[in-house]
């Protein structure tokens, strides 16, 4: 078998104004704090000698590969990204930036917000606008019903919501 994986689809080019100056402030923290940081360390690791058992040197380089990835990764994505920093005209029906309220048969209620994918947090309720949930739910309005499969132990279950609350305030 061999280690080819197919590239993963390309996510969705949406970002809140609060998600693009998250990811603004990670790529000045990685260019201008952490990487001079691992620099000034791999040099001091590499005056040292041998390098081939030289701890500092080899976690310093590594970590180099990962600053570098990201920091690549952040400014391409910042260049494609949009910022949706305004409400649509439409309140009624659920869209980007949206905090959804729903409700199942048995009266549970939940609330998230739709966000891009840079900005997902299970915590915070927010999910990612390419997300089963989140494609359900767009272009929806109050009342509406939902069913969203979800795969468990190899079994599908679907699950059946109401929207009861749409709301776009900040």
């Amino acid at each position: 078998m061999g280690r080819y994986r197919p590239p993963s689809p390309k996510s969705a080019p949406y970002i809140t104004p609060e998600g693009a100056s998250a990811l603004e402030k990670e790529l000045k923290q990685l260019w201008k704090v952490e990487r001079p940081t691992v620099t000034a360390t791999v040099h001091e690791a590499a005056k040292n000698g041998d390098r081939s058992e030289n701890g500092d040197y080899i976690y310093g380089k590594k970590r180099l590969r990962e600053i570098d990835r990201r920091v690549r990764y952040l400014s391409k994505r910042l260049d494609e990204i949009t910022i949706v920093d305004r409400i649509p005209d439409d309140t009624n029906k659920i869209f980007f930036g949206a905090l959804v309220t729903i409700e199942d048969n048995d009266g549970n209620k939940q609330s998230f917000r739709i966000v891009g994918a840079d900005e997902i947090d299970p915590q915070q309720h927010k999910i990612s606008i390419d997300s089963p949930m989140a494609q359900q739910l767009l272009r929806k309005t109050l009342d509406d019903e939902i069913t969203v499969s979800i795969e468990q132990d190899k079994k599908v279950h679907n699950h059946h919501w109401v929207i009861i609350d749409i709301n776009y305030d900040y």
